[in-house]
């Protein structure tokens, strides 16, 4: 495929152009090359590389953790990819115990108030305005 402009990219892409931009400044796409008229110039690897960021964005990775996932995907370091993966998976299942956990709180606090009475006997606004233990 013939190089391709920034609006192009976006679009087969399926982002806007800002985060292409974006992108480019944080470092996670190539400075792309540049026409003699000044515009951005880009291959389809550049359109490989965004669905791979934004991928693993839907995977819940931050910029420098998918930062991290490219330099190890260009060093062909599969062991080092997997492990990156195995920790995001980690985090993930510790975010899910902790919102259960939630979950199991606000139930407890719901089922128990009758939701109408004095506020005073409101056990949601009790249990949310007790001090915490140090």
């Amino acid at each position: 495929m013939a190089a391709m402009t920034i609006g192009r990219l976006a679009k087969q892409a399926g982002i806007n152009i800002d985060t292409i931009r974006y992108y480019e400044r944080n470092g996670l796409m190539p400075r792309p090359a540049r026409r003699a008229s000044g515009y951005r110039e880009y291959e389809t690897a550049d359109v490989r590389r965004l669905r791979f960021i934004l991928r693993a964005k839907d995977l819940g990775f931050t910029l420098a953790e998918i930062a991290e996932l490219l330099s190890l995907s260009a060093d062909r370091d599969v062991s080092g990819v997997k492990r990156r993966a195995e920790r995001r998976l980690e985090q993930v299942e510790h975010k899910i115990e902790e919102l259960q956990r939630v979950r199991r709180g606000l139930k407890t606090l719901i089922d128990a108030c009758p939701g109408h009475g004095d506020l005073e006997q409101c056990p949601i606004v009790a249990a949310l305005s007790e001090e915490r233990a140090p």
